[in-house]
């Protein structure tokens, strides 16, 4: 893609619809600890390939994880058990977009199913130098992605002030303050 094409697909827009993931698993025994549940970074490691495929649906570039947001793991998942996971671009700027992913897990046995944990990811379009580029804009067709929209908005700005909070502390310990 050269630059022509990078600043005009700013411009684009695509339906949330388009980029949507669903992920199925089976907990193996090698993704569990020693009390047969999966380790949390296992389950990480889906959440960003679930986001990591969604973005890279959306954006048709290569994308890279730039931030996680807060994953809490609300249920336990067995060996045995099915996870899905389930990612959706929820909001996009310029040149990166939030991923809101779910996962859920099945007791096959029962059919019983648990939310087991969320997260929200920062993905950004990156150009084959790994220099960010701009990516597709989303359409929000229904008023539950206007909502998801919204939300995702506020949770940018608690991010770049993160962000910003970050950077003043980093530049004080370099110069000694």
């Amino acid at each position: 893609m050269n630059s022509n094409q990078n600043q005009s697909v700013s411009h684009v827009s695509k339906e949330i619809s388009e980029s949507l993931v669903e992920m199925t698993e089976i907990v193996l025994p090698q993704h569990t600890n020693a009390i047969g549940s999966v380790f949390g970074g296992t389950v990480m490691s889906w959440v960003d390939i679930a986001a990591a495929t969604c973005a890279l649906r959306h954006c048709r570039c290569q994308v890279v994880t730039a931030s996680i947001d807060a994953l809490h793991f609300l249920a336990p998942v067995h060996l045995g058990w099915i996870v899905s996971i389930k990612a959706s671009v929820n909001f996009t700027s310029r040149t990166s977009c939030e991923v809101g992913v779910k996962v859920t897990a099945e007791n096959p046995l029962t059919g019983d199913r648990y939310h087991t944990a969320s997260a929200y990811l920062t993905m950004v379009g990156v150009d084959k130098e790994g220099k960010p580029i701009p990516i597709p804009q989303i359409k929000l067709m229904t008023d539950l992605e206007r909502r998801r929209n919204a939300d995702a908005s506020a949770r940018r700005l608690a991010r770049l002030t993160l962000k910003d909070d970050l950077a003043k502390r980093r530049r004080a310990d370099v110069n000694g303050v």
